[in-house]
């Protein structure tokens, strides 16, 4: 009887089709948008991204509205204060995720809104401009997390 090898060969092409994209097939590049302004969501979002830093993917973050304070110079107390459980503040994290290779940038409207200018924000970190975020935002490439 042929028809259970048949069957064999198309089970095994299904079970193949199921299984996860190797990693070879996973993006290259991670964006993540950060408006919340708690501290703990702020820095899940940047542990997630340092580790798929840590994993090879290329890291770019744009922070808005009030996670747009972490990089400030004169920065809230909520983006300075250690958090539990390792005693990283939202500000110091960012930085180490910076010296780690990623781009961070604030929103296009975030100072404008704060009547600020770019000379307010720490060393590094610039102005997104939205075609260009945009286009991080929709590259085929990337991984977006949003937090």
């Amino acid at each position: 009887m042929r028809l259970i090898p048949a069957l064999a060969l198309c089970a095994a092409g299904f079970a193949a089709a199921a299984l996860p994209a190797s990693a070879a097939d996973a993006p290259t590049k991670v964006v993540t948008v950060i408006s919340s302004a708690d501290a703990q969501t702020q820095l899940m979002g940047m542990v997630l991204t340092m580790q798929s830093i840590k994993g090879g993917a290329t890291g770019h973050m744009l922070l808005c509205g009030p996670g747009g304070d972490i990089a400030l110079k004169d920065a809230p107390e909520s983006a300075t204060a250690a958090q539990p459980p390792m005693g990283m503040s939202p500000q110091g994290l960012i930085q180490k995720i910076q010296e780690a290779g990623a781009t961070i940038e604030v929103c296009a409207i975030y100072l404008p809104g704060k009547g600020a200018e770019a000379d307010v924000l720490l060393d590094g970190v610039t102005v997104a401009k939205p075609p260009a975020m945009a286009a991080r935002l929709m590259d085929p490439d990337a991984r977006v997390l949003s937090f």
